[in-house]
């Protein structure tokens, strides 16, 4: 009896996981994975969208990441973030826990009182989105705390 309700404490887990973050292009809109749109010659938009595995901070080393690759891949050394946001979007977070409930009910054959114990297996599922606005230059890279040398950000992300 434990190995099957083992079993379906496990099978009820997995099926509320979701698919981890693969680092790639988005295959659709509200998909995981990276999207950029030019808007200059040497701006960029990069959005970078993941999956309830990552958090904020993962998924903004991710868009820097492609923010890097994208400014070598057109021939520049260094890029500035001109903007940066990290947005929840979509998900929820279910907290976990016991629960207990205590009722009572009186009628015309009596009164009586109820108890009722639970446990909710909660789960995380947020997704968050970064995107950056980017600015792309050649040569020295400026002093500007903005700026970042392309080269060794994608050696940091590799």
């Amino acid at each position: 009896m434990k190995r099957i309700i083992g079993a379906f404490a496990f099978l009820a887990l997995a099926a509320c996981a979701s698919a981890p973050t693969v680092y790639g292009p988005a295959v659709a809109n509200n998909s995981a994975g990276y999207r950029e749109q030019r808007i200059e010659t040497d701006r960029y938009r990069i959005t970078f969208r993941a999956n309830a595995d990552l958090k904020p901070p993962q998924v903004e080393d991710l868009a820097m990441r492609r923010a890097a690759e994208l400014t070598l891949a057109q021939g520049y050394q260094w890029f500035n973030v001109v903007t940066r946001n990290t947005d929840l979007v979509g998900g929820q977070n279910t907290p976990s826990g016991p629960s207990v409930g205590i009722g009572g009910s009186t009628g015309s054959y009596g009164s009586g009182v109820g108890v009722g114990l639970g446990f909710t297996f909660g789960s995380d599922t947020r997704q968050y989105e970064s995107v950056l606005e980017i600015l792309m230059g050649r040569g020295p890279k400026p002093s500007d705390p903005r700026a970042y040398d392309a080269q060794q950000v994608a050696n940091r992300a590799n």
